[in-house]
């Protein structure tokens, strides 16, 4: 203040300002501090867990997780299943190749003139004449 004269009102509304200079300072002060963490911190540091909305509703919220386990185990049921299910469809391409091969080698080996070839050797020859059907008539009685 400088050498000036002051009355009493100028005075008390000076100090009638500076007061609710204080009381703003301090209400921002106490707002700063009652400010409610946000959820995010409320869930990490445990305070959302004591809530009455989460602890009333506790057996709901335990459900929920294990639907959302049993979603989780299905995914990876199925993936095992695919794989599974692939590696058999390889097996099976497997097998019918080798029944195919088969199949042609053996059908290869005993081609008739294959046959006469190989059964040289132990004198039989191919018969020349056609074969017979004889058939027997049955009388009916």
């Amino acid at each position: 203040m400088d050498n000036e004269f002051l009355d009493r009102v100028q005075l008390d509304e000076q100090e009638a300002t500076e007061k609710k200079k204080v009381k703003k300072m301090a209400a921002k002060k106490k707002a700063a501090k009652e400010r409610k963490p946000n959820a995010f911190v409320q869930i990490l540091n445990g305070d959302f867990f004591t809530k009455e909305l989460v602890v009333a509703n506790l057996n709901f919220i335990f459900f929920i997780m294990l639907l959302l386990l049993l979603v989780v185990g299905k995914g990876y049921y199925g993936k095992q299943l695919t794989k599974e299910v692939n590696a058999t469809q390889e097996d099976l391409k497997e097998v019918t190749s080798d029944y195919f091969e088969a199949k042609t080698r053996l059908a290869k080996e005993t081609e008739r003139s294959r046959l006469i070839e190989v059964l040289k050797a132990d004198g039989l020859i191919e018969t020349v004449n056609p074969t017979k059907v004889i058939r027997i008539k049955k009388e009916i009685k």
